[in-house]
């Protein structure tokens, strides 16, 4: 993927929408010292170039019952099945995230249970009849740090990277 130019304006429009996304963009045009009309505009565009993805109500999933988050690493039997799997792990409301990785696994999911057995059972009428082989379960007791990314200035250059104290 792409990497975009960001100009100062679009670095401090996202700072702002960052940190409260029901932020009105009147207020970030008086932050910005520009027009609400500039700000609506570089909004569209951020999100034309995808470097915004919408945006989003974050529900506590503790709040409403979900007691136990789990991070389950998936060896498939047949690891073809890829498309299949996941168009599976989709129908499954517990699965909140699904990753690709490096390493053993094949999949890398987020669940979110309601309690140890509830997620034992999320495990084995739902997860095995998927074609596993086997899976690997951790379970989180607490995220200890939960942010977005900040928004900084990058190297020009991938190779100063590496040589940057960011």
């Amino acid at each position: 993927m792409a990497q975009h130019v960001l100009d100062t304006l679009d670095k401090k429009i996202l700072r702002l929408i960052a940190n409260d996304a029901r932020i009105p963009f009147l207020e970030v045009a008086r932050a910005c010292k520009v027009s609400g009309a500039a700000i609506h505009q570089r909004i569209q565009r951020l999100t034309a170039m995808g470097v915004l993805k919408g945006s989003k109500f974050i529900i506590d999933p503790e709040s409403i019952g979900y007691e136990t988050c789990a991070y389950i690493g998936l060896y498939l039997k047949n690891p073809e099945k890829f498309d299949a799997v996941l168009a599976e792990l989709r129908k499954i409301p517990e699965v909140v995230e699904c990753h690709y990785t490096t390493g053993g696994f094949d999949m890398f999911i987020k669940i979110y249970a309601i309690n140890n057995h509830h997620l034992l059972s999320i495990i084995h009428d739902k997860l095995q009849p998927l074609g596993l082989s086997r899976s690997e379960t951790i379970i989180s007791f607490n995220a200890a740090i939960d942010r977005s990314l900040p928004i900084i200035d990058l190297p020009k250059n991938k190779s100063d990277l590496y040589d940057s104290d960011l």
